[in-house]
């Protein structure tokens, strides 16, 4: 670390929804060690919409996600005012490293690993058992990347906000009687962690029908497919809490104002715990190890199968750790909760 305090930070963040929601408190920490610094975050358009909000960052930059070496030069030029003194490369990926160096910041602080050392400044060994790098819960990871510098865990989890005027807006669609529980198909990462649309249309039915629930169908853009497959199959209809134009912002807004999210191992289960909401989490080719902390509340859904945990995007077999997951189990575990 330079001998006086950073006045301007630059914290480059994670791609995934899931995993940006798991690096809050790790940006939170940063603010904590130095209350006086600029605190900016870089990252996707989606990544930065969901943290805004949170009084302690300063400014957000937008940036594509796998830019070209031109595009790189261009961004790490924007990026430059902000990344002055510290940049934080929370992202393993060689391309978080090499920003934080061409946008010139003095001290440049990332995980030593895929090749990306000597882009650093300040580098800190991953998790490693017997020589192999293991997985950590993402948000004990990050924390432990800011401790190196001073920073300390407060505890308190995860953290997002609302805007209060989506809010509002959202919140009129959700205002009937009954438990409103979120039904969230949607996985980006891939088909293999997404349970039968058809099957989450019957969990809603059910909570429907047995605890007259309010069910919200979220899904995301370039979700459609998914989210029609599950009004296809309903019996009771969904509450669309965004009209069809969903954004982070309406996704925010819908999750925190539930009582219970039901859904798969993706963005929606982490933006849910940094509301504090409960979540049924039906979980299938993803480690437990990278997502299962201790502030979430719910029950997760999990089969130990012998090919899995696959962490693939598309399965190669018969998507045994997800079909042998029953609606029955879900809708009980729902109920528990409700």
């Amino acid at each position: 670390m330079t001998q006086s305090p950073p006045k301007r930070i630059l914290a480059l963040v994670p791609n995934w929804i899931g995993d940006v929601a798991m690096c809050t408190p790790a940006l939170r920490a940063l603010h904590q060690r130095f209350p006086d610094a600029g605190l900016a975050v870089a990252g996707r358009a989606s990544a930065c919409a969901l943290l805004r909000g949170l009084p302690w960052l300063s400014e957000f930059v937008a940036i594509p996600a796998r830019p070209g070496i031109v595009e790189t030069l261009r961004v790490a030029r924007r990026l430059r005012p902000h990344a002055r003194d510290l940049t934080v490369a929370f992202p393993h990926a060689f391309r978080a490293a090499l920003l934080a160096r061409l946008a010139g910041s003095a001290q440049r602080l990332g995980y030593d690993r895929d090749g990306r050392g000597l882009l650093l400044t300040r580098r800190v060994p991953p998790h490693r058992v017997d020589g192999k790098i293991q997985p950590v819960y993402m948000a004990d990871e990050y924390l432990t990347l800011v401790e190196a510098i001073g920073c300390e865990n407060d505890g308190k989890g995860l953290e997002l906000r609302t805007d209060p005027d989506v809010a509002r807006e959202v919140e009129a669609h959700m205002s009937g009687s009954g438990p409103c529980v979120g039904i969230a198909p949607g996985a980006a990462f891939g088909p293999a962690k997404r349970w039968p649309a058809e099957r989450f249309a019957a969990v809603a039915d059910q909570l429907t029908e047995r605890a007259g629930a309010q069910c919200v169908l979220l899904t995301g853009p370039g979700e459609e497919e998914t989210r029609d497959a599950v009004l296809a199959a309903a019996r009771h209809p969904l509450i669309s809490p965004d009209g069809g134009q969903p954004t982070i912002d309406t996704m925010k807004a819908a999750i925190a104002a539930l009582d219970l999210l039901v859904g798969n191992d993706s963005g929606a289960r982490h933006v849910a715990i940094a509301f504090d909401v409960p979540v049924i989490c039906i979980m299938g080719p993803t480690r437990p190890a990278y997502s299962v902390g201790p502030y979430e509340r719910g029950r997760l859904l999990r089969l130990d199968v012998d090919c899995g945990p696959c962490q693939k995007p598309v399965c190669e077999t018969d998507h045994r750790c997800m079909l042998g997951i029953t609606v029955d189990a879900v809708t009980e575990a729902a109920l528990e909760w409700l």
